[in-house]
C-alpha cells in the first residue's frame, strides 16, 4: 500500500486537531508539528508494514487480506490504549 497523498495527510491533520480541540486536552505541539507527526508516521507505517506481517501466525499471514491485517492491526491498538 503507498503512502497516503498530501490531500490524505491534511485531512488526518485537520481531523486531528478538530477531535484534539473538543477534547480540550492541553497538547504542547505546534499546528506544524503535528502535521510532522502524522508524516512520519505514515512512513513508518510504510517501512514497518513488512515487519507486521512477519509478526502474524502463518495462518492469519497467508488468510487475512491487507485490508484485514490493518483492521486487525486497529482494533489491538485501540483496545490497548482505548482511544477511539
Amino acid at each position: 500500500m503507498a503512502e497516503l497523498t498530501e490531500i490524505d495527510r491534511a485531512y488526518i491533520h485537520k481531523k486531528f486537531m478538530s477531535e484534539e480541540s473538543n477534547l480540550r486536552e492541553n497538547m504542547a505541539l505546534s499546528k506544524i508539528d503535528i502535521r510532522a507527526a502524522i508524516n512520519e508516521t505514515d512512513t513508518w507505517i510504510e517501512d514497518n508494514q513488512a515487519s507486521f506481517n512477519q509478526a502474524l501466525p502463518i495462518t492469519a499471514r497467508t488468510n487475512l487480506t491487507a485490508r484485514q491485517k490493518v483492521l486487525l492491526f486497529m482494533y489491538v491498538a485501540n483496545r490497548r490504549w482505548e482511544v477511539i
